[in-house]
């Protein structure tokens, strides 16, 4: 595989720092340029992130004296030392939408943990085990931006990578309608426990503009291509309730589900076990190699027996059993700031990069 100058767009902020980790050692993917707000511009990136470290695996010795750029003024200066850039601003959604498109436009392809553009009909929102065939947007993508290489693409919303993915094997039997109800961990929120210190003992049951991602994301991810964009879903409907719990890292779910055909619980966890994505077809350098586990005991998952479980990129789903309302009833699990975020984001990249849209 062809080897990618890399640049991370908001490399000072929690999602930023993992990606900076995830980075270091890849095989495909070289760290050439960091770029985070006009504050941290003109310092090393140890200067810019002290005190602020918000992971327990250390920086990158690599990274620490690279001069951190200003992720507005200095696009000319990143896009000339880099193949593409992982972006994962903290902006007014409006301000992320136009930044994205100024990366896009000089011909640097975008692969980002942002919202602004999840919604946007030509931006493929991949998570790569389930729609890999929305990559098939970007050429219209560039059409309309006027460009050959850049484009867009996101990582959907963090709380659905935990419940979504244990749906999709089951779409088949007509899956009509979906209650999800996640208990997400402080990391989410950029936080840890010595930063958020109002979160001990206690859980917040509100988290702004969680349950409305939750709810239309997937929409988005089980539509298809036609005309150059990608139609939603209209089903199944889907409701859920955000809740923030004093969990390190790692969004748990309690899921109902009613489906229309029927189908044993055996047959059910089979689906899973057996369910493969084009990243485990690919063997791509961050795919789990088993996407979906599914844990007999009754106690499991738990977020620290299970928030690494193939390096944090795996989905655990528990508790399979019917329901007196929907047809099942199970809980699942992932972890935010790895599969969910920055990690998504990597494997989203190696998967645009094996298709060929990196070039």
């Amino acid at each position: 595989m062809k080897q990618y100058k890399v640049g991370i767009i908001g490399a000072t902020g929690m999602v930023g720092q993992r990606f900076a980790t995830l980075l270091e050692n890849h095989p495909w993917f070289h760290v050439t340029a960091l770029a985070a707000s006009a504050r941290s511009a003109g310092k090393t990136y140890e200067e810019a992130v002290a005190g602020r470290w918000l992971l327990s695996s250390p920086m990158p010795e690599s990274m620490k004296k690279m001069i951190v750029f200003d992720a507005e003024k200095d696009v000319d200066k990143v896009t000339a030392l880099v193949d593409f850039v992982f972006c994962a601003v903290n902006m007014k959604k409006e301000d992320t939408k136009v930044l994205e498109e100024l990366y896009a436009k000089h011909e640097c392809p975008v692969m980002s943990n942002n919202s602004a553009n999840r919604h946007t009909p030509d931006v493929p929102m991949i998570i790569p085990e389930i729609n890999a065939d929305h990559a098939q947007v970007i050429d219209a993508q560039r059409k309309r931006l006027g460009t050959k290489r850049g484009f867009i693409s996101v990582k959907s919303n963090c709380s659905l990578q935990s419940y979504v993915p244990a749906i999709h094997p089951l779409m088949d039997l007509n899956v009509t309608k979906v209650l999800a109800c996640t208990y997400q961990a402080i990391s989410g929120a950029g936080k840890t426990f010595k930063t958020f210190p109002e979160i001990i003992d206690n859980v917040i049951p509100y988290i702004g503009g969680e349950e409305e991602k939750s709810e239309q994301e997937p929409m988005k991810i089980w539509g298809h291509v036609e005309n150059g964009k990608i139609v939603e879903a209209t089903s199944p409907s889907v409701t859920s309730q955000c809740l923030r719990v004093p969990v390190s890292d790692g969004h748990m779910a309690a899921v109902f589900a009613s489906f229309e055909k029927k189908a044993s619980l055996e047959e059910i966890i089979e689906r899973w076990e057996s369910y493969k994505g084009a990243p485990q077809e690919l063997n791509l350098p961050s795919a789990p190699k088993q996407f979906l586990h599914y844990f007999r005991e009754p106690d499991r998952p738990q977020p620290r027996l299970e928030r690494n479980l193939e390096n944090g990129m795996a989905v655990s789903i528990g508790r399979l059993r019917p329901d007196t309302q929907y047809t099942i009833k199970f809980v699942c699990f992932s972890h935010n700031t790895l599969r969910g975020a920055a990690g998504g984001a990597v494997l989203m990249a190696e998967l645009l990069a094996a298709k060929g849209y990196l070039d």
